[in-house]
């Protein structure tokens, strides 16, 4: 008996489409006058303010400046996170000390915390930093503690009847069962990361795409505010896909990674 052959979907209905449709609408409406310059940049106006801005070098280099204010905030956020995990889900008396307090403070709106951090930090980078630092603790501290408690029990049994010091049942059980949970983690405090650098970089910033944003606003230049947004986008889909390549290479021994 012959396999029946699956035919393809039609190419129309691809999701590609659907967005090149919105570009030409876009594109269309702009250049018959209905969408003002002003309002919203044309669709060809801003590729070439982008093409501008990379050859004189003004988007390259902003864009460096907001990815070290992410990487260090990003960095100091999840080192905190996991610490702080590690010592309230493997232990009770740190669950007693640490988990009451974080809970608490991670229903704060962490933009709203801005004017406080200006008042400690200034109004250079540190209160840029500490803003991305203090909104990824959260999504790390959550995912690797619910982690680190919802290790099998039976694993954990099964490990101490082999005689399996503490130390070793963390760092060869406890662990490797959680790292799942920590990199959802990741790429939760990776997303939060980007999000609150838009609103960071509205702080007193001289440089950055904050900057960029600031400058075109006052200067009423869609085109170039567009070209921010689309490289803020750019920059949390490249954290997504690091983070989701990283779980393929350190998660391979999962049978659902593997296709079985």
């Amino acid at each position: 008996m012959s396999t029946p052959v699956v035919s393809k979907p039609p190419l129309v209905r691809s999701r590609v489409w659907s967005p090149l449709a919105l570009l030409v609408l876009w594109e269309l409406a702009s250049l018959s006058g209905l969408i003002a310059p002003r309002t919203l940049a044309a669709p060809h106006q801003i590729v070439g303010t982008f093409v501008e801005l990379v050859r004189t070098n003004e988007l390259p280099s902003n864009l460096l400046v907001s990815f070290g204010r992410v990487l260090a905030g990003l960095s100091i956020g999840v080192t905190i996170g996991t610490g702080l995990a590690l010592a309230s889900g493997l232990s009770r008396d740190g669950e007693l000390v640490v988990d009451s307090p974080l809970q608490m403070l991670r229903t704060l709106p962490t933009l709203a915390l801005s004017p406080l951090f200006i008042v400690w930090f200034g109004i250079g980078e540190a209160p840029k930093v500490a803003l991305i630092a203090f909104g990824t603790v959260f999504p790390v501290y959550i995912n690797l503690y619910s982690g680190v408690r919802g290790v099998d029990v039976r694993l954990v049994e099964a490990a101490r009847s082999f005689g399996l010091t503490r130390r070793e049942l963390i760092s060869e059980v406890i662990l490797p069962g959680a790292l799942p949970s920590f990199l959802v983690g990741l790429r939760y405090a990776l997303s939060v990361s980007v999000l609150i650098l838009v609103v960071a970089e509205q702080i007193n910033a001289s440089r950055g795409l904050g900057f960029l944003i600031n400058n075109a606003r006052d200067f009423m230049r869609t085109d170039v505010i567009v070209v921010c947004l689309v490289v803020y986008a750019g920059l949390g889909l490249g954290a997504d896909f690091l983070v989701r390549a990283l779980e393929r290479r350190a998660l391979a021994w999962r049978p659902s990674l593997l296709g079985s």
